[in-house]
């Protein structure tokens, strides 16, 4: 079991009148290609896996923020970490329909 969600938004700086959804995709893409377990939802992404992995995902959306054009990109970030495991199901399944 994993031991680490860590939930992000990415808020990345864009020209005035400019859209930041192509900048919030691209960074999905990069979660997406990753393979790890993650959960979209209006305001954050959540993924699922081990610290180290999921910082590393975090350094790769940034680059590719900056590739895509953007010059600097603040992102907030909660982890919740548990040395015996923790998931995403397991912490929702209970509201869930």
């Amino acid at each position: 079991m994993s031991k680490t969600l860590l939930s992000i938004q990415v808020i990345p700086k864009t020209q005035p009148g400019e859209d930041s959804y192509d900048y919030v995709d691209a960074a999905i893409e990069v979660i997406q290609s990753s393979g790890v377990p993650y959960e979209v939802h209006p305001l954050e992404t959540t993924m699922e896996g081990e610290l180290e992995e999921l910082l590393d995902i975090v350094r790769r959306m940034h680059e590719a923020l900056v590739a895509k054009g953007s010059p600097s990109i603040i992102s907030q970030i909660k982890i919740a970490h548990n040395p015996t495991g923790i998931s995403m199901n397991g912490l929702t399944e209970k509201y869930r329909a």
